[in-house]
């Protein structure tokens, strides 16, 4: 059937046109002036312009909490007994740390040693200043030690010294005063101790004499009699401070800093063959067993001295084999 016909106004001068409904239908130009109102408007043929809108941006998610960790701090191993030490590692964040009145030393990573003297009191306390300002302390229980000590029925002898004696030994205690107060930055503290030579221990650390009731100095180290002439080593690494002969005392006598405020002296050497300076490995030979200086016979002495504390080397060392 035949698609309806209809009539379409305001086609100009061509008056009536004929479209077909189911045609393609023809773009109509814009209303003339002469258009008559009422008419429906022609669609626009202007492109629609999309306009943009702003989307808020997300707020920001807050970072989680990290759960707290563990408080700082101490860890330590070692002997806690007069004459006794401790090393290991001070409280993350640590800015000054003391064992009684005495400061550590405390190394890049943390670490750190003291000791205990053999007249220390049975209670120390061991204490961390941290950077925030706060305190981390505990009180360290040290044992006493049974020393062995003799009582004698004589008189003690007189102390003084003769003016020409002390102008000898004046100058030789400076020397060993400087040369324990030298702080290399050895790393020898850290390790695992050896003796310097192994023979019959001919004196203990600690002993003691009375005299009706006074008591004498104490002996500062443990007494070794190898023979004479026995090779001695280093019993850690360490640099030397001090290598000299003809002491008034001690004789031949080399010192070792091991760092951290401690170092070991040798003495009555009847030979020394590193020089003040030398860097020594453990078990590195440094001389030989004398009698030298005040000796009733060959043997090597040998002491430990952290800062102003006497440490027995029996502890340090183990026992020997």
């Amino acid at each position: 059937m035949r698609a309806p016909i209809r009539l379409i106004r305001g086609l100009g001068s061509c008056g009536i046109a004929l479209a077909l409904s189911a045609c393609a239908v023809v773009p109509q130009a814009a209303p003339g002036p002469g258009a008559q109102a009422g008419n429906a408007p022609e669609a626009s043929t202007q492109p629609q312009i999309a306009r943009s809108v702003a989307v808020p941006e997300p707020e920001p998610r807050p970072e989680p909490t990290p759960a707290p960790g563990p408080p700082p701090e101490w860890t330590f191993e070692g002997e806690l007994i007069q004459g006794g030490y401790i090393t290991g590692t001070v409280p993350d964040g640590t800015a000054r740390a003391m064992l009684g009145e005495q400061e550590l030393d405390i190394a890049e990573d943390g670490g750190f040693f003291a000791a205990f003297d053999r007249n220390s009191p049975a209670a120390l306390a061991l204490s961390a200043i941290l950077e925030s300002g706060d305190e981390i302390a505990e009180t360290l229980t040290i044992a006493p030690r049974d020393w062995q000590i003799q009582r004698v029925d004589v008189a003690r002898r007189p102390s003084g010294s003769s003016a020409a004696f002390m102008k000898r030994r004046r100058p030789e205690l400076e020397a060993i005063y400087t040369a324990r107060a030298q702080r290399t930055g050895a790393s020898g503290w850290s390790e695992d101790f050896i003796w310097p030579v192994k023979g019959r221990i001919s004196g203990l650390f600690g002993r003691q004499r009375i005299y009706r009731g006074e008591p004498g100095s104490y002996h500062s180290g443990i007494d070794i009699a190898p023979g004479a002439g026995t090779p001695f080593v280093s019993p850690a690494s360490g640099v030397v401070v001090l290598a000299r002969t003809g002491f008034s005392l001690e004789g031949g006598l080399i010192i070792i800093d091991h760092g951290m405020g401690l170092n070991s002296a040798f003495l009555h050497a009847s030979r020394l063959v590193v020089e003040e300076g030398d860097r020594v490995e453990q078990g590195q030979h440094i001389g030989n067993v004398g009698a030298s200086g005040r000796a009733t016979g060959p043997h090597l002495h040998w002491s430990l001295k952290w800062t102003d504390a006497r440490l027995d080397p029996l502890l340090i060392a183990g026992p020997m084999d």
